[in-house]
């Protein structure tokens, strides 16, 4: 009687957390998230011109994707990129220069399709004016380097700094709430994006490693219920391992860093060795696993600076609340970082700050370069 007594009170205490909110927690939209194959799956599969039936989007492994485009000629790939930009694009398995320009292409075609929106007098004007914004949003990206573009939704969007093909090393950031395709990259908040993160990373590596800035799962609206539970991580975490597959090949195993709600979805995805070198978690309010040893890649938790309100959430997971264990605990079994001139929930990232040099020895491959949150010396493993 007691224990339940007990566990009621904690779930009561996160609950109050997110509804009533608590250091930055408040109310928020639910969330649907996106999943399954993009729009134009359906007249894709249906295409017989090459003669063979075409992998499926929905079902195909990003092995048997790679494997199908192999045996295409440069004509035939371009051909389906031209006929189907939005499928192309956003295929893991397939090659990367293919994935650049299918969507350069589906941007190209989405723009058109919201400049008719914005013209069209049945639509009331702040229908006009979103079209007209969304519009302007798909041109600003029609010259980066976009791995993957999904307007549905609220949009997703992956962008690659530097050249994936070349760099010996590899890195993906995945964000926590509040981004989408047209926030990613807001300049307002240059280091709390997945952009913004990815830019500094890649400085701070002296631009030796690619970084990913990998907005490809529907994130929470704010920081409430969708926040609190797993429902939208889980979508992402099969997107996410999907994305990974397919860059396994060519960039081998990448370093994983995850901020925030994302740090859920990365947990929850359970990389493997062949996906993932490292994974970092920072600003985390848990990820849903037990403990480092849940997880079959090295795991860094960054310390967390004073000012990062995630430390006022409870670390629970009660009646379907909370994503438990705390990565930076002791007992976790991660190596904690530090993170000294970091400040708020966003500034891991942010040059001069020790978790930024911290976060580029470990994209670099440089473990000993690392050093402990407790200590400043050399972080050796944990586990």
């Amino acid at each position: 009687m007691l224990g339940r007594f007990r566990r009621g009170l904690v779930a009561a205490a996160v609950a109050a957390a997110v509804l009533a909110g608590a250091g930055g927690w408040a109310a928020a939209d639910s969330q649907t998230p996106v999943t399954g194959p993009p729009e134009g799956s359906a007249a894709w599969m249906a295409d017989g011109v090459l003669g063979v039936r075409l992998p499926d989007p929905g079902r195909a492994s990003a092995r048997e994707v790679a494997r199908f485009f192999a045996d295409l000629t440069e004509a035939q790939r371009l051909a389906l990129a031209e006929r189907h930009p939005l499928v192309v694009g956003n295929l893991d398995g397939a090659p990367v220069e293919l994935r650049y320009r299918a969507n350069t292409l589906a941007l190209a075609e989405e723009r058109r399709r919201e400049l008719a929106r914005a013209a069209d007098p049945a639509l009331g004007p702040q229908e006009q004016r979103a079209a007209a914004g969304r519009a302007r949003r798909y041109a600003s990206l029609a010259d980066r380097r976009i791995l993957a573009f999904d307007p549905r939704g609220r949009g997703q969007i992956a962008e690659v700094y530097g050249d994936l093909t070349k760099a010996t090393r590899t890195a993906v950031v995945v964000p926590g709430s509040d981004v989408d395709l047209m926030s990613f990259d807001r300049a307002g908040d240059p280091y709390g994006t997945p952009a913004g993160m990815a830019g500094a990373l890649r400085q701070a590596t002296g631009d030796r490693v690619a970084v990913v800035a990998w907005t490809g799962y529907t994130t929470p609206v704010g920081v409430g219920i969708d926040a609190a539970t797993t429902g939208l991580a889980q979508a992402g975490a099969s997107r996410l391992s999907s994305f990974l597959d397919g860059l396994a090949p060519v960039t081998g195993p990448v370093s994983l860093f995850c901020h925030s709600y994302g740090s859920a979805v990365c947990g929850l995805a359970g990389p493997s060795p062949a996906q993932v070198s490292d994974l970092v978690v920072l600003g985390s309010p848990g990820m849903d696993i037990a403990d480092a040893r849940a997880l079959r890649v090295p795991l860094w938790a960054t310390e967390r600076n004073g000012s990062d309100w995630i430390g006022n959430v409870p670390h629970v997971s009660v009646l379907g609340l909370g994503h438990g264990a705390d990565p930076t605990a002791a007992d976790f079994g991660a190596r904690v970082v530090g993170s000294a001139g970091s400040h708020g929930h966003s500034g891991y990232f942010a040059p001069g700050t020790a978790s930024l040099a911290n976060f580029a020895a470990i994209a670099l491959g440089e473990p000993a370069q690392v050093r402990c949150a407790d200590t400043g010396r050399e972080c050796r493993d944990a586990r």
